[in-house]
């Protein structure tokens, strides 16, 4: 009897083929569309987001051409609490939020796995690049970068627990993109040169504090601009604004470039100063996971990144009770609260945490 999987089909080009080549593997595939907000919920239109109307379309069509199942689960409630609320509650905190890592850590890959776990599935299937291996030795599954780096999205997976990598496959993780465009293309899917989606799924043209705003009903007031001693500069128009190392939109006549050093909430002030200062070598994670090992007991040696465009960085980490401490081998620019720090050993991924 053929093993069963359920294909997260976002209605783009990797969930689509990733659908294909586990048919392709002799699975017996579900097509499954989670249906996550309604678009005038939002603000969003079609070509700045994923998991809209247009999208679940998309998937419907691309399953029907296999002769797939397909099925929406509409589980807006739960990404509103778990995704939504959590990166408004975060930028109202003076935090910058990676919704991405919570929408896989709380709904891809816990809400969307269990219910795979239902249907007496044995594997939930994403179009991610990355790859899952099993390590003979310590037998833990390990989470490693993706054979193609252009497209390696290892660092917004690296919350997954052993459970949850044992019952699912990327079956992406070994191809390029323009191969994935070209099998597209090969079996006449629809969706074959539809563009990536943009990171945030539901943030419209990329204004983080317009969407909060419109989403929470309310105004967020002004307070001042402030230098590393205290002295005011300018007046800031809302701590949701802003951001770690951000230089633009300040609005402050200064005799250099200023940037965002610190963001108190309590206050509400931010702290501007120069480049020179939004270098540190050292931060503390929470709320951590790790993969490749059970505890990191003794200093380890790594390759840490603090942001998914970051290039990964040569650290030392200790686990420290439910945190880790990591201090780079350089300072790094613009360590910032509520962003990711993923660890790596080479390809594989030691584990990682919110930046506290």
């Amino acid at each position: 009897m053929n093993k069963k999987a359920v294909i997260a089909m976002s209605g783009g080009v990797d969930s689509s083929v990733a659908a294909y080549l586990m048919k392709k593997d002799g699975f017996d595939c579900i097509g499954v569309t989670m249906k996550l907000f309604h678009n005038e919920d939002i603000e969003v239109s079609r070509d700045k987001t994923c998991c809209s109307l247009d999208d679940v379309n998309d998937a419907q069509r691309v399953a029907f051409a296999m002769d797939m199942p397909h099925y929406v689960f509409n589980f807006s409630d739960e990404f509103k609490e778990k995704v939504i609320d959590r990166f408004v509650t975060a930028y109202e905190n003076g935090e910058t939020p990676d919704p991405c890592i919570d929408c896989n850590r709380y709904l891809k890959f816990d809400k969307l796995y269990h219910r795979a776990r239902e249907l007496d599935c044995d594997y939930i299937v994403t179009g991610h690049y990355a790859r899952i291996e099993l390590d003979e030795q310590s037998g833990r599954c390990l989470l490693k970068k993706a054979a193609y780096p252009e497209k390696d999205q290892s660092y917004v997976l690296y919350a997954m627990t052993q459970e949850q990598l044992a019952h699912t496959m990327f079956p992406l993780g070994n191809y390029t993109k323009p191969e994935i465009r070209e099998i597209a293309e090969e079996q006449g899917f629809l969706n074959a040169k539809k563009h990536d989606s943009q990171d945030i799924c539901f943030v419209p043209n990329g204004s983080y504090a317009d969407f909060i705003e419109y989403y929470t009903k309310r105004t967020y007031p002004g307070g001042d601009f402030v230098d590393t001693s205290g002295n005011v500069l300018g007046e800031h128009k809302g701590i949701i604004r802003y951001t770690i190392g951000q230089r633009k939109g300040l609005g402050i006549s200064y005799t250099e470039p200023l940037y965002v050093l610190n963001i108190d909430k309590d206050k509400n002030t931010v702290t501007v100063g120069k480049d020179s200062e939004l270098y540190s070598n050292r931060l503390t994670a929470g709320n951590i996971n790790l993969i490749s090992v059970e505890k990191i007991d003794k200093p380890m040696r790594v390759k840490a990144k603090i942001r998914y465009r970051h290039t990964e960085q040569p650290a030392t980490v200790i686990q420290v009770n439910d945190k880790l401490e990591v201090t780079f081998d350089e300072p790094q620019r613009a360590i910032t609260r509520g962003q990711a720090v993923v660890l790596y050993d080479g390809d594989t991924v030691v584990g990682g945490g919110t930046i506290l």
